[in-house]
């Protein structure tokens, strides 16, 4: 009951949703990081959460493409956000295609309590479909930013992540020994989309 009481007060403040999604390569962990900086410089309470399965950096800490990093905390599934973010005023998700699809409704739940939430992932999979629930993440949000990689292929604005390995799972973790960005025409000239 505690927390439900600290949720409905925090109500009157006014949350918010912000969604920073674009293929791998394209700064989406940068961008959470940076917006969670400013926020700490604010001296507001933050915290950030990633899905345990992700297991390419630290579990400790967020860390981008570019190896900066910040605290964050590994959870096994959505629900699990809500009890640790009690006291936040901010809380960043970070590759939130891989939680499960309780996700926008723990989203959701901190925003009407008055909680800014930084949400961060893919939006699109390595056959270019939408990817897990950000989707109806960007649909609830206030904002979203989309950001773009750069095309190895032609050096054009990428927005899809091509799969360079035989694999036909949807989730596949990996970096660039596994993936590339690549513009539109260069990612169908494969015949990957479909």
């Amino acid at each position: 009951m505690y927390i439900e009481e600290v949720f409905r007060r925090r109500n009157e403040v006014g949350g918010s949703i912000e969604v920073i999604c674009g293929s791998m390569f394209s700064g989406k962990t940068e961008e959470l990081i940076r917006r969670v900086n400013r926020a700490r410089i604010a001296k507001v309470h933050v915290e950030i959460f990633s899905p345990v399965a992700d297991t390419r950096y630290d579990k400790s800490a967020l860390v981008s493409h570019n190896l900066n990093s910040i605290p964050s905390k590994a959870v096994d599934n959505a629900s699990a956000i809500l009890p640790l973010a009690a006291h936040v005023q901010v809380v960043g998700i970070d590759e939130a295609q891989f939680f499960d699809d309780d996700l926008p409704h723990v989203v959701s739940k901190l925003a009407n309590s008055g909680v800014r939430v930084i949400v961060a992932g893919l939006d699109m999979d390595f056959k270019g479909r939408p990817f897990g629930s950000m989707p109806e993440l960007m649909a609830m949000a206030e904002s979203v930013t989309k950001l773009h990689a750069v095309c190895v292929k032609c050096g054009s604005p990428a927005l899809n992540s091509y799969r360079l390995v035989p694999d036909e799972s949807q989730v596949l973790l990996g970096e660039k020994e596994s993936y590339e960005p690549r513009c539109r025409n260069c990612f169908n000239l494969d015949g990957i989309a479909g």
